[in-house]
């Protein structure tokens, strides 16, 4: 077994929230561990509408927050939300000075889009849908040219190594067919979400909870796992996983509408077709559920101009066969982002000495039951470089190393088996009936596979539901005895 002693911070996961923590924990050296070559099979470079942030003469942080918080149901962090749209603007600045190469006016002004549920046009884009990738290319390029950080690719996390007062002091990878323990002063998750322990979703296929498993197997408190945004216009070809149809086409002007044509927005929410998130999938997935089927019209909004103003959802549409200038895109809710998570401070530290999270597998309380769109990406650069500056300041003196604890891996037939439970039982509508079968299917896959961290990151998501018997945002209770005593009034 070989043995790495790296006196400094160790990133897990290069991600936007990876790579922005590695460059803030700058002089120290950063080792970065990705299980890809940078940039390949990260959800941020999957991101398409843009990065939120109150840059235009009409806005403020204050409106942005208000904006997060009202998303969310009320069930927001009001403290963590006003850090976020405060540093909002300086963070995309940054990323700007990176050479992210957002979208601007002749004056070099951000050119800014509006999406569902914001009150302004605050979301800068590049390209109309290519904001992830641009930025994270940028932000990897500075990454690989930064002399304090190395890179170390094809490694894959297999457990969190502690020493015996709890303390995280490294991991356990496997490269190859090789353990390799890393011991380090501090260890920052930024490994992403869970997506992909749902049948239809839009993550990387590797997006199976590792860290929220991992985290919650070594003793880390978790937030609000019961919280799973499914994104309410996933192109539905019968791809895994599923192109995403960004939220901006409906915020310029494309319409939901029913197999026959017909828009059924207004009759869910007085917001129509640029209702929050939640609000949207619930209303696809109930007219998919009446066999009235649901489809995006963008012809007459954005018509000739797709291929230039949204070139990947154009692209994603030609690749099935549909030319969105002429016919209508179908579409269903996907798993798409997950609000909860390992649960941390302002810095990203956890309940853990030693360990911080940032990024989507960190539950910081921005997004409550429901992420504002565009906010993914903004939580991903403030917080992931808080928690670089953070984890920069602590030194320790190097520990005994245990004998290798390496986490199960939970076969493909197991997976299988999960994606489907969750999809039927934790999706966009829940009862007490289907989750506790989704309980009864996960200990029995626990039973063969032991604590595989998927299946721990599942349990902790319907545990959370079942426990949560009031709907709130993403969380919608069919069987919400608050509902059902308005219902009886």
């Amino acid at each position: 077994m070989r043995v790495i002693d790296h006196d400094g911070p160790l990133i897990v996961g290069a991600g936007l929230a990876g790579l922005s923590a590695a460059l803030a924990a700058g002089p120290r050296p950063v080792l970065l561990v990705s299980p890809s070559p940078l940039g390949i099979g990260a959800a941020s470079a999957w991101a398409q509408g843009g990065i939120a942030a109150a840059l235009a003469p009409d806005d403020s942080p204050a409106l942005h927050a208000a904006d997060t918080i009202a998303a969310g149901d009320g069930l927001c962090d009001p403290a963590m939300v006003n850090l976020l749209t405060r540093e909002g603007p300086d963070a995309v600045r940054a990323l700007a000075a990176l050479g992210a190469p957002f979208d601007r006016d002749e004056d070099g002004r951000f050119l800014l889009s509006l999406e569902a549920a914001h009150s302004r046009h605050r979301v800068a884009r590049v390209g109309g849908d290519g904001a992830g990738a641009a930025i994270l290319s940028a932000v990897i390029a500075a990454v690989k040219s930064a002399p304090h950080i190395r890179v170390l690719e094809g490694a894959f996390l297999a457990g969190l190594i502690q020493d015996n007062g709890g303390a995280v002091t490294g991991t356990w990878l496997r490269i190859d067919d090789e353990t390799v323990a890393v011991r380090s002063a501090a260890m920052i998750l930024a490994c992403g979400g869970l997506g992909g322990l749902y049948a239809v979703t839009t993550n990387p296929p590797t997006a199976l909870g590792q860290a929220i498993g991992l985290a919650s197997l070594a003793g880390a408190a978790i937030a609000d796992a019961e919280f799973v945004q499914f994104h309410p216009t996933a192109i539905d070809v019968g791809l895994d996983p599923a192109p995403l149809a960004s939220e901006a086409l409906r915020g310029e002007g494309a319409t939901l509408v029913n197999a026959d044509g017909t828009p059924f927005m207004a009759r869910y929410s007085e917001a129509g077709d640029l209702a929050p998130r939640h609000l949207v999938a619930q209303a696809v997935q109930a007219e998919i559920a009446a066999h009235r089927g649901a489809a995006l019209d963008g012809r007459a909004s954005i018509g000739a101009h797709f291929p230039q103003a949204f070139p990947a959802v154009f692209a994603a549409c030609m690749r099935a066969g549909i030319d969105p200038r002429e016919r209508l895109i179908p579409v269903a809710p996907a798993a798409h982002y997950h609000m909860g998570g390992i649960k941390t401070d302002a810095d990203g530290a956890t309940s853990l000495r030693g360990l911080f999270a940032a990024g989507e597998c960190a539950g910081t309380g921005v997004h409550g039951a429901n992420r504002l769109a565009s906010n993914s990406l903004l939580e991903a650069a403030v917080f992931g470089t808080r928690a670089g500056k953070a984890a920069a300041e602590i030194y320790r003196v190097r520990s005994v190393l245990p004998a290798p604890d390496l986490a199960p891996d939970l076969p493909a037939s197991g997976l299988a088996v999960l994606r489907a439970a969750m999809a039927r039982d934790a999706g966009v509508i829940r009862d007490d009936a289907g989750l506790r079968r989704l309980t009864g299917v996960i200990d029995g896959l626990r039973n063969q596979q032991r604590a595989a961290p998927p299946l721990v990151a599942a349990r902790l998501i319907a545990k959370g539901a079942l426990d949560r018997r009031e709907s709130g945002g993403a969380h919608l209770r069919a069987d919400d005895p608050a509902a059902q005593r308005r219902d009886a009034a």
